[in-house]
């Protein structure tokens, strides 16, 4: 939900964590080159808007062409973040192509009247078509699917005991492995919860995905707001269930935009150590929106 501010109302308040070197330093930079050309920022914005408005009204593929080529760069920052953490033969190039097809379905689709920003639109549209071509390629080995379900169960079992989150030495108990292992295991893992977000309330409801959760204020249908606000609900509370470190992994990926090697700086821990994390938080998220759902 790279994006999705949907999620927010059921997490942390981590902002103010965040590592000086790598959010302030972009913050800096940014600033100072605002400083340097504000005319010509907003030029370009107007020039944007325009354009929008042409194409809304002709529809012209040249049209189309030219909001592509602008928006272009979300699609290389979309890619690069899905592709952190998965197999070497993943091409970040083939991540970048299926995405572009995502942000021309977003241009296509886009409808400014329902008041959300164009750009949290499109990484949702251009996230979704990555996760697609690597659910269409099935790189997730069947042995690791059916592993990330053990853990899910095991999962539920002792903290449905405990009635609190598990630690991992206790849940490595309950797996009947030791904690190092049960690490590696998350590492192993890692492969299911890159796609597994995404996902997450098609667990707990049987349908609608993250990116279909995006708040529409302006939206007519009385019933439909009920349902989009209920699936927030759902992942908020899920995500308040979470220890407090998996919360602030999942918040600063997923909202803060942060990467996995800027919250190691956060934390304190390793990159290898956060992937750890996510793959953790992910799968008791998956455990907590599936009870949700029952």
């Amino acid at each position: 939900m790279r994006g999705t501010g949907s999620g927010r109302s059921g997490t942390a308040p981590v902002g103010d964590t965040r590592p000086r070197d790598a959010v302030g330093a972009r913050a800096d930079a940014s600033a100072a080159a605002s400083l340097d050309q504000p005319e010509r920022s907003t030029d370009v914005e107007a020039g944007i808007v325009a354009l929008w408005r042409s194409y809304g009204t002709e529809r012209r593929r040249p049209l189309r062409d030219r909001l592509v080529l602008h928006y272009a760069p979300l699609v290389k920052y979309v890619a690069g973040r899905v592709g952190t953490g998965l197999p070497s033969h993943v091409d970040v190039a083939d991540l970048i192509q299926s995405g572009i097809f995502g942000l021309v379905d977003a241009i296509e689709k886009f409808e400014p009247e329902r008041g959300l920003k164009f750009e949290t639109y499109a990484m949702q549209r251009i996230r979704g078509a990555i996760l697609d071509d690597l659910r269409a390629q099935d790189w997730v080995p069947r042995s690791v699917r059916s592993r990330a379900r053990d853990v899910e169960r095991a999962i539920e079992r002792l903290e449905g005991r405990l009635q609190r989150t598990a630690s991992d030495p206790e849940l490595a108990g309950e797996l009947g492995i030791g904690v190092g292992d049960l690490h590696d295991l998350f590492a192993q893992l890692q492969l299911t919860s890159v796609v597994a977000l995404d996902e997450l309330i098609a667990a707990g409801r049987g349908s609608a995905s993250l990116a279909e959760t995006l708040p529409d204020d302006r939206a007519e249908d009385p019933v439909a707001k009920l349902v989009d606000r209920d699936s927030r609900r759902q992942l908020a509370e899920a995500i308040a269930h979470l220890s407090e470190r998996d919360r602030v992994v999942v918040t600063l990926y997923y909202f803060e935009n942060l990467t996995l090697a800027e919250i190691g700086r956060v934390l304190g821990v390793t990159e290898s150590r956060v992937c750890q994390l996510h793959t953790r938080a992910v799968l008791r998220l998956r455990t907590k929106l599936a009870e949700q759902g029952q």
